[in-house]
């Protein structure tokens, strides 16, 4: 039995999932371990089932109560570098009684125990950095884009994760791009649900494939099997549709790299990263179609000769454990500092 453990959990709009680490850095849950987050039914029964999922890991484990020294909880954005919820709410915390709650506080209360915070991006990004750089994680720098309902992202620099005077440091999403290659000709400019228009969100996220590009491409693709769904439906299946090769589902993720490859052409002038990596639903595709993802990418990311010599792009280790995994490791590090 380890001399003593942090719980992670990673709060996500259907579910949470958990992880434990142990004082050696040895994760002991290598499996996705979730269960309903309820955050959509407001703070009360959402905290609950954080407490649920806290519970869980432990029985999965083993590890009795005592033995835990911290949790690591990270939650979708906007937040606040303290855990407090943006005072106009988010797209996973609708309920209005998340205005402005201060989820950390709340579940520290609930626990009995101390409880560090990141966003989702920004525990990700640690992750990933982390298992890229181990030891040496202090001596490199990464950019972290996570896509998924939006686009998450985190920057990590001299191996911390950094969070900036609100919090807000590191939402890579609602960075305006250039459009020029990127639209098609007579394509309407991408709206976001933060109001901006041509953010890399309004892009490569879910929504922006059902609010945005679904409905554009459908106008060039008509007939196509995808006009018989609801759009809400269609837009889930995309990628389905794109790791069998079908042209339209091709064309929506082929913006869909090059707006991140806009992205890692600004955070290459801004900080010079080592890795930039890639998280979020296309890490769980089918090897060929994810690879070709990434690979487009590359194509789009413009680094000067000096930085493509030394620059990866690569991708989030772990998938969907990241989150959970990168909140433990965040914990352990808080603990270690003392």
């Amino acid at each position: 039995m380890p001399d003593w453990v942090v719980v992670g959990l990673d709060n996500g709009g259907t579910s949470n999932n958990g992880t434990v680490l142990d004082a050696e850095g040895h994760f002991l849950i290598n499996q996705l371990a979730e269960v309903p987050s309820y955050v959509r039914e407001g703070p009360d029964k959402a905290l609950r089932a954080l407490s649920d999922s806290f519970q869980h890991v432990l029985g999965l484990t083993g590890v009795p109560l005592a033995q835990v020294r911290a949790i690591g909880l990270d939650t979708p954005g906007p937040v606040s570098a303290d855990g407090v919820i943006s005072s106009k709410g988010a797209t996973n915390f609708g309920d209005a009684g998340w205005g402005g709650f201060d989820i950390r506080r709340a579940l520290e209360e609930r626990l009995g125990l101390p409880v560090v915070f990141n966003n989702d991006g920004n525990a990700a990004a640690l992750y990933a950095h982390h298992v890229k750089y181990g030891a040496a994680t202090a001596e490199h720098g990464s950019v972290a884009a996570i896509v998924g309902t939006g686009l998450g992202g985190g920057i990590v620099a001299a191996g911390r994760v950094i969070k900036g005077a609100a919090g807000m440091a590191g939402e890579l999403g609602h960075i305006r791009i250039q459009w020029d290659g990127l639209l098609e000709e007579g394509q309407p400019v991408p709206q976001c649900n933060c109001g901006l228009a041509g953010d890399v969100e309004s892009f490569a996220s879910l929504t922006g494939i059902q609010k945005n590009l679904l409905p554009y491409w459908l106008t060039r693709f008509p007939g196509h099997e995808l006009a018989s769904q609801p759009i809400a439906k269609g837009a889930k299946l995309v990628r389905g549709y794109a790791e069998n090769g079908d042209p339209l589902a091709l064309a929506i993720f082929g913006q869909q790299a090059k707006a991140i490859g806009a992205l890692f052409s600004i955070a290459a002038n801004f900080t010079d990263p080592d890795v930039y990596f890639l998280g979020g639903g296309v890490v769980e595709a089918a090897p060929h179609f994810r690879d070709w993802f990434l690979e487009r990418v590359r194509e789009s990311t413009e680094l000067r000769e000096e930085q493509a010599r030394v620059a990866e792009i690569a991708l989030v280790p772990d998938g969907d454990m990241a989150g959970a995994r990168g909140s433990a490791v965040a914990a352990r590090d808080w603990l270690l500092r003392g």
